[in-house]
C-alpha cells in the first residue's frame, strides 16, 4: 500500500476504494487529479494523468525520496514503479519491462523520459566513465528519436508518431552498459500530409529553421518552410516550439552518440530532397507525362550524387522486366505523382529506421561474456500508441487498435498469472476469476487464413485489379457469423455504416468503425524498383550485356584479349567462378571487378584500372554516399534478377507484434496507465466523459477488480510487521515469538482482524481495504504517541549530555585559567623583581601577555607600576618642578597629537615679559607687584606680549598677564599699564588651532571672549601655546574646576555678543602675525614657510 496519504487526497491506491464502481473510480481519479495528485496506484500499476504543467517531483530530492523504497512506503510515482523494476532486476536476476500505453497527448514519452532519468541517476554510483558515456547515449538517443520521430499534433505538441521498445543490458552490478531499440509502425503519411492545425515530423522544421546558412545554401533549401508542399501546412501553424534550438541540441546529441559528419550530413541531404520531391509537379505533352520543374529534378540529382536524366527517369518511367527483355513504361500524371509520394515515404521510413539502427550499432552491448562479466540482465521500456478512435479510422488506426488489443490480452493474462503464482507460492487458495478474454479480437485480427490481416494479404495478392471494395467482400464473406464484426451489408438497417465502405470491429475498448478506403495501397505499400536502384545509385540500361565491338565507351578500350588475360589475373583470388564474355563484359563480371580490385592482393590494379574506369556502365555501380546505399540494400539487384514478394505492411506489422509480445511475456512486467484529461491542454479541466472513456478502454476497471478479487493487499512478515507492531503490546518494540509470522498472527488478533487475513508461507493477506485502512488509523494514532514518548526520552537525553559536556567543559576551563593565573604572577614576579636597582626602573621590561581572564588586572597593575614608576621620578624634585611635571603632562593629555609643537623639551618660565623686554622689565615688575598688592593672587602663571582684537574690531599690540586670579591686559608702550582684567573664574576654556600659529582664544561666562595671538618670544619661533595651556589646565584642576580645550580651525568665539569666526591663513610676505576683519569675523595673518 502507498503511503497514507490525508483523505483530502482521495485513495492512492485503486484498490482501497470502499466499492469497485466506475463511478467510484472516477471521483477518486478527478480527485486526485485536482488536488495535484497525478499518480495513482492499481497494486502494481501506476496510473498517471497529464498535469499540462511543469511540476517539482522529480529533483533530485524526490530520485533520493524513492531509491531502494517498495511501492507502498511513499506517495504514488513513476519513480516508485522504475525502481521496482530495477531492483526485481538487481535483486532476483530478472529481466523487467515497463509498459507505458495512453493516447496520444496522455503523457507517454515524458514517462518514458522520467523513466530513464531515475535510472540513469541511481546506477553507477562509482561513476564509471564508460558506463556514464553509455548513459549518456541512451539518454541522447531520445533527443535524436524524438526530432524524427515525433510531430505536433492537435492533441499534443510532441506527439510519438511510432511505437518504441527500448531495453537497457545492465551488468551483474546493476549499471546499464548497453541497449538496443526496436521501433514500431512510424506514422509515414505524415511526410506528404498533415492535418490543419497539426505539422510533419520535427525534424523537417528544425533543418528548415535551425539550419545555419551555408548548410541551408548547399541543400537548396529556404528558411521559409511554406515554401515546401509537404510541410506547408505545419509551417503555419503558431507553435511555442523552439526549432532553432531544437535543431543545435540534437545535432549536438548526433554527435555524442557517435553520428559522423558525412553520416549527419546525408540525413540532412535526405530531408531537403523529400522536401524538394513534394514541390515536384507533372504535367501532359500529347500522350507523354512531363516534369514541369526540371530544374528541381537537377537539385534533387546533386543531393542524391546520382545524375538528373537518372532521377527524370525513375520519376516518369517505370522499368518492367519481362524474360530476358526490358523496357521502360511510362506513368501517367496520377501515377507519377503517387510514385514521388511513395518515394517520399519510404525515404523518409528507411532514414528513421536506418537511424534507430545506427543509434543501436553504438548503444548495444559487445564483447560481453557472461562467464567473465556475470548475466547480463535486462530493463524493457515500451512507449507505444493507445487506442485511437476518430471521425475517420484507417488503415493505421487498425493496427494500432490491434496492438493494444495484444498488450490487453497479455496484461489480463500477466496480472493474473502473476496473481495465481503468488497464490500458489504461498500456499493460499486460488478462486477462479471472471474477466473479458479479447482472445477472440485478438483471432479475428491475426488468424491464418480467416483473420482480417490474412483475407487483406489475399486481397492485395489477387492478379488483376483490386479495389479496397473487393477487400470488403472478402471480410463480409469470411467473418460474417463473427460476434465481434459486422458492415452495413451484414447490419443493413444501421446506417451509421457506409455500404462498401465500412466495418465495425467490437474491441476490448469499444465499437470502432473503420474505413477500408486506402487499406489496398497502405498494405502494399507499393515503391517501384526504379527508385530502389536509384537510391542505391545502380541504374542501368535497358539491355544487361554489350558485345565489346558495339559498345560505344569500349570502341577503342580494351580487347578481348585484354579481358582473358584479367581474368587469368583476378579469379584466383576471387571466390566465385569467372563469368562468359562470349557476350561481352556483364554486370557480373565488373561486380568481379570492384570485388577484386579493392583486394591488396591484387598488384596490377594500378595498372589496369585506368583502362576501364572511364566506362559508364562501371561508373554506374559504385555509389558516392555510403549511408544511401546501407539505406537501400535491396536496390542492388538489377531489374532482371527475380526477387521474392515482399512482406505487406499488416504481416510485417504483426510479426512485430508477435515478437514484441512475446519478449515482454518472458519479462517480469509493470505498467504505467497514462490518462488524458481534457483536449485543450487546460491544467485546470478534467472532462469526466474524456476520462471515463480512457479508463474502459485501458482496462483499468477491470484491472482493479482482478486485483480485488481474492485479496487487496499482501506484505510480506518483517515488512507488515515493521510498519504495524506498535499497535500491539505483544511486538513493541520488538516480539520474541518463534517467526515474524507468529508476531503477525498475535497482533493481527489482538485487533480483531483475523477474520479477514489469510497467512501464507512468506507473506500476510489482507482481504478488504477497510482492514488495512483500521490498522492505519490504530498505526497513526500510536506514531503521534511514540513519537511524544521519543522526543521527551530524546530531549531529555540531550539535556542530560549537553550538561555532562558543560560541566566538565567548567571543570577543565577553571583547572586551566587557574594554570594560567598562576603562571601570569609568577612571571610577572619574575620579570619585575628588580625593577628598584635598574636604571630606569623597569620602563624597559615587556610586560607577560596575560590571559582573558586577567585583563582588567593586569590594567590595574600596569596602572600602579605607572604610578610607582612615576613617583620614582618626581619624589626628588621641587615645588616648582613638580608644579611645571604636572602642567606638562595636562598639555599632554589635551593636545598630544593635535598640535606639532607642545614646547615640552624645554624648561617653562611662566613670566615671559621680564625676559622677552628686559628694557622695561622694571616697568613690568612695578605694576606686577602693585596688583599683587591690590589683588592679593599668589603668583604668576603665564605673561607674555600678544597681538589682541579690541572692541572697535582694530588690532592692537598688548601684554597679558595670567595670574591665580586674573586676567590682566597691558599697554606695554604704557608702562605696562592694566587695561583691563577679567577674573579667572569668569573662564570657561581656551581654543587654539591645530597648526603651528600661536592663536589663543579666551572663552568667558559673559561672551566676550579674548582673542590673541602670541607673538615677541625670545627665541623667536618658540611655541609658547602648549605652555600655556598646559599652565591654566593644572592650576584649574587644583581649584578643582573645569576648563574646556578646543582645538579647531576655524575657531568659533563670541566678541561683545556676537557669534563670530576666526581663520589663521599663512602668507609668504607676513612678517608678523596680524588680524583682519572678515565678513564672518577675523582672518589671523601668519607668516607662511
Amino acid at each position: 500500500m502507498a503511503e497514507h496519504e490525508s483523505q483530502e487526497f482521495g485513495k492512492a491506491d485503486f484498490v482501497l476504494l470502499d466499492s469497485v464502481s466506475l463511478e467510484e473510480f472516477m471521483a477518486n481519479l478527478k480527485l486526485r487529479f485536482e488536488k495535484g495528485r497525478i499518480y495513482t496506484y492499481i497494486g502494481e500499476v501506476v496510473v498517471s494523468v497529464n498535469p499540462y504543467r511543469a511540476m517539482n517531483i522529480y529533483g533530485r530530492d524526490t530520485i533520493e525520496q524513492y531509491k531502494g523504497r517498495e511501492l507502498y512506503e511513499r506517495p504514488p510515482h513513476l519513480f516508485a514503479i522504475a525502481d521496482a523494476a530495477y531492483k526485481a532486476m538487481k535483486r532476483r536476476n530478472k529481466d523487467t519491462c515497463i509498459v507505458i500505453s495512453g493516447e496520444s497527448g496522455a503523457g507517454k514519452t515524458e514517462a518514458s523520459k522520467y523513466i530513464m532519468q531515475y535510472i540513469a541517476a541511481i546506477t553507477n554510483p562509482g561513476q564509471r566513465a564508460e558506463v556514464e558515456r553509455v548513459k549518456n547515449m541512451l539518454l541522447k538517443s531520445n533527443c535524436v528519436l524524438e526530432a524524427f520521430g515525433n510531430a505536433k499534433t492537435n492533441r499534443n505538441d510532441n506527439s510519438s508518431r511510432f511505437g518504441k521498445y527500448m531495453d537497457i543490458n545492465f551488468d551483474f552490478k546493476g549499471d546499464p552498459i548497453g541497449g538496443h531499440i526496436n521501433n514500431y509502425l512510424l506514422e509515414k503519411s505524415r511526410v506528404i500530409f498533415q492535418q490543419e492545425g497539426e505539422r510533419s515530423f520535427h525534424s523537417f522544421y528544425q533543418m528548415v529553421k535551425g539550419g545555419s546558412e551555408s548548410l541551408l545554401r548547399s541543400l537548396h533549401v529556404s528558411k521559409d518552410p511554406t515554401a515546401y508542399s509537404y510541410i506547408k501546412v505545419g509551417g503555419q501553424v503558431k507553435s511555442s516550439i523552439n526549432d532553432g534550438a531544437d535543431f543545435k541540441a540534437v545535432a549536438d546529441a548526433m554527435k555524442v552518440i557517435g553520428f559522423t559528419p558525412d553520416e549527419i550530413q546525408t540525413v540532412y541531404k535526405v530531408l531537403a530532397t523529400i522536401l524538394h520531391l513534394g514541390n515536384l509537379t507533372f504535367g501532359v505533352d500529347g500522350d507523354t507525362t512531363l516534369i514541369e520543374n526540371s530544374k528541381v529534378v537537377a537539385v534533387i540529382g546533386v543531393l542524391l550524387a546520382t545524375k538528373e536524366e537518372n532521377v527524370g527517369k525513375a520519376l516518369l518511367y517505370r522499368t518492367v522486366a519481362t524474360g530476358r527483355d526490358v523496357i521502360d513504361k511510362q506513368h501517367t500524371t496520377q501515377e507519377a505523382s503517387y510514385g514521388r509520394d511513395a518515394l517520399a515515404k519510404a525515404m523518409y521510413e528507411r532514414m528513421f529506421c536506418w537511424i534507430v539502427g545506427r543509434i543501436n550499432d553504438v548503444i548495444e552491448v559487445k564483447n560481453y561474456d557472461a562467464k567473465v562479466h556475470g548475466k547480463n540482465t535486462v530493463i524493457g521500456v515500451l512507449d507505444i500508441y493507445g487506442f485511437e478512435i476518430f471521425q475517420n479510422n484507417s488503415f493505421e488506426q487498425f493496427c494500432i487498435n490491434y496492438c493494444n488489443e495484444k498488450l490487453q490480452q497479455l496484461f489480463i493474462q500477466l496480472v493474473l498469472r502473476q496473481e495465481q503464482e503468488e497464490y500458489q507460492r504461498e500456499g493460499i487458495p486460488w478462486k477462479h476469476i471472471d474477466y473479458f478474454n479479447n482472445q477472440i479480437i485478438v483471432d479475428l485480427v491475426e488468424l491464418q487464413h480467416k483473420g482480417i490481416f490474412s483475407v487483406l494479404d489475399e486481397a492485395c495478392m489477387t492478379v488483376g485489379k483490386v479495389t479496397d471494395e473487393v477487400f470488403l467482400q472478402g471480410l463480409n464473406s469470411k467473418l460474417a457469423k463473427h460476434a465481434h464484426y459486422t458492415s452495413r451489408k451484414l447490419s443493413p438497417t444501421d446506417k451509421s455504416l457506409e455500404f462498401d465502405r465500412d466495418f465495425r470491429i467490437r474491441h476490448y475498448a469499444g465499437d470502432v468503425v473503420y474505413s477500408v478506403v486506402g487499406f489496398i495501397d497502405k498494405n502494399k505499400d507499393t515503391l517501384f524498383q526504379d527508385f530502389k536502384r536509384l537510391l542505391y545509385n545502380r541504374l542501368e540500361s535497358t539491355h544487361t550485356c554489350y558485345p565489346l565491338s558495339s559498345h560505344p565507351s569500349l570502341s577503342h578500350g580494351p580487347t578481348a584479349a585484354f579481358y582473358d588475360a584479367l581474368i587469368t589475373t583476378c579469379y584466383p583470388l576471387s571466390s566465385r567462378p569467372p563469368p562468359s564474355l562470349s557476350h561481352g563484359p556483364t554486370v557480373a563480371f565488373y561486380d568481379a571487378l570492384i570485388t577484386n580490385f579493392s583486394s591488396p592482393l591484387f598488384s596490377p590494379a594500378p595498372l589496369f584500372l585506368p583502362l576501364f574506369s572511364s566506362s559508364p556502365l562501371f561508373l554506374s555501380l559504385r555509389s558516392s554516399n555510403p549511408v544511401l546505399k546501407m539505406m537501400w540494400p535491396e536496390g542492388k539487384l538489377s531489374i532482371t534478377e527475380v526477387t521474392k514478394r515482399p512482406l505487406t505492411a499488416a504481416t510485417l506489422f504483426k510479426n512485430s507484434m508477435i515478437a514484441l509480445v512475446e519478449n515482454l511475456a518472458c519479462k517480469e512486467p509493470y505498467y504505467v496507465r497514462c490518462i488524458k484529461p481534457n483536449d485543450v491542454k487546460s491544467p485546470l479541466l478534467f472532462e469526466y466523459e474524456r476520462c471515463r472513456h480512457q479508463v474502459e478502454y485501458l482496462g483499468l476497471l477491470e484491472n482493479v477488480r482482478v486485483r480485488r478479487a481474492g485479496f487487496a493487499n499482501r506484505q510480506e512478515y518483517p515488512r507488515f510487521l515493521q510498519r504495524y507492531k506498535m499497535i500491539s503490546e505483544f511486538t513493541w518494540p520488538n516480539h520474541d515469538l518463534p517467526s515474524d509470522k507468529e508476531a503477525v498472527k498475535r497482533l493481527v488478533q489482538g485487533c480483531g482482524f483475523e477474520h479477514d487475513v489469510a497467512y501464507g508461507k512468506t507473506k500476510v493477506f489482507v482481504r478488504t481495504p477497510r482492514t488495512l485502512f483500521c490498522l492505519e488509523e490504530q498505526r497513526d494514532e500510536m506514531v503521534g504517541r511514540i513519537v511524544l514518548f521519543l522526543q521527551k526520552v530524546w530531549r531529555g537525553t540531550i539535556a542530560r549530555m549537553r550538561y555532562r559536556r558543560m560541566r566538565a567543559a567548567l571543570i577543565i576551563l577553571r583547572a586551566y585559567q587557574h594554570y594560567k593565573v598562576k603562571s601570569y604572577i609568577k612571571d610577572v614576579n619574575r620579570k619585575f623583581k628588580n625593577v628598584r636597582s635598574m636604571k630606569d626602573h623597569g620602563k624597559h621590561v615587556k610586560w607577560p601577555t596575560p590571559p582573558k581572564v586577567l585583563r582588567k588586572f593586569e590594567e590595574a597593575l600596569r596602572s600602579i607600576y605607572n604610578r610607582w614608576w612615576a613617583w620614582t621620578l618626581i619624589k626628588d624634585l621641587t615645588p616648582e618642578e613638580k608644579l611645571q611635571i604636572r602642567a606638562k603632562v595636562a598639555t599632554l593629555e589635551a593636545l598630544k597629537g593635535q598640535r606639532p609643537d607642545l614646547g615640552l623639551q624645554r624648561t617653562w618660565e611662566g613670566n615671559y615679559l621680564k625676559r622677552d623686554s628686559p628694557d622695561t622689565a622694571s616697568s613690568f615688575t612695578l605694576v606686577s607687584c602693585e596688583l599683587q598688592r591690590k589683588d592679593k593672587f599668589m603668583r604668576v602663571l603665564f605673561s607674555c606680549n600678544v597681538r589682541k582684537i579690541n572692541r572697535f574690531h582694530k588690532a592692537e599690540d598688548r601684554a597679558v598677564l595670567i595670574t591665580d586670579r586674573h586676567l590682566y591686559k597691558m599697554d606695554p608702550l604704557k608702562q605696562y599699564k592694566p587695561m583691563k582684567s577679567i577674573p579667572l573664574y569668569n573662564v570657561t576654556g581656551v581654543s587654539v588651532s591645530p597648526g603651528k600659529d600661536q592663536l589663543v582664544v579666551f572663552h568667558t561666562k559673559d561672551s566676550r571672549d579674548l582673542v590673541v595671538c602670541l607673538q615677541g618670544m625670545v627665541p623667536a619661533g618658540d611655541s609658547r601655546i602648549g605652555e600655556l595651556v598646559g599652565t591654566l589646565l593644572s592650576h584649574f584642576k587644583s581649584e578643582k574646576r573645569k576648563l574646556q580645550v578646543n582645538i579647531a580651525s576655524p575657531i568659533q568665539c563670541s566678541m561683545n555678543g556676537r557669534k563670530c569666526t576666526v581663520i589663521v591663513e599663512p602668507k609668504i610676505n607676513q612678517s608678523q602675525p596680524d588680524f583682519t576683519k572678515s565678513r564672518s569675523g577675523y582672518i589671523l595673518a601668519v607668516p607662511g614657510n
